[in-house]
């Protein structure tokens, strides 16, 4: 009699060695979804590398080995993650304040009291410089309903502006690029 088939011989070691493979991961990981992800991760290694797994007890140290690589690379991802966020958050504070100081008049202030969809539909036009065409592919809707939710953006800015006592004239779209803190 040859060899088990790849998933006969998957499932054996699976069933053999789930119950240790899983203490293992839970106690060097902090939460039952972080051990059933790496336990996941584990098993899919193993099932794609089936004909690489040694017999017999070796097969449960190459598991572990697995196992333990996948939770550093785990770690790994979440200090990068961590870092990234750190460094975000440090260049959003900087930005943030610098666009307070640069918006003496309160243009700012008045465009984020705009409903998120207005401000969406605005940054569109004027930030990233959209037509209204395009703008009705990224909203999935037709150009006039683009065309009249631009309008009554427009207007609910305007409103906004004058009640800051903001003359809308005076700014036009720079309102909205200062707004976003692109000026």
């Amino acid at each position: 009699m040859g060899p088990p088939e790849p998933k006969q011989r998957f499932e054996e070691i699976y069933d053999a060695h789930y119950p240790d493979l899983l203490a293992y991961v839970r106690r060097r990981t902090g939460s039952p979804d972080d051990a059933a992800d790496a336990l996941a991760e584990t098993f899919t290694t193993a099932w794609r590398r089936v004909g690489d797994i040694p017999e017999g007890d070796e097969a449960r140290l190459w598991l572990y080995g697995v196992a333990r690589r996948t939770l550093a690379n785990k770690h790994r991802d979440e200090t990068r993650r961590t870092a990234l966020a750190v460094r975000l958050r440090a260049e959003l504070t900087v930005w943030s304040e610098n666009v307070v100081e640069d918006d003496p008049d309160g243009i700012r202030r008045a465009f984020m009291r705009l409903r998120p969809d207005d401000r969406e539909l605005l940054s569109l036009i004027s930030w990233e410089g959209l037509s209204c065409e395009e703008i009705a592919k990224v909203l999935d809707c037709s150009h006039g309903a683009v065309r009249l939710r631009l309008h009554r953006a427009r207007k609910r800015l305007a409103r906004e502006l004058n009640s800051a006592g903001l003359d809308m004239a005076r700014y036009g779209s720079r309102a909205v690029a200062l707004a976003k803190g692109q000026l």
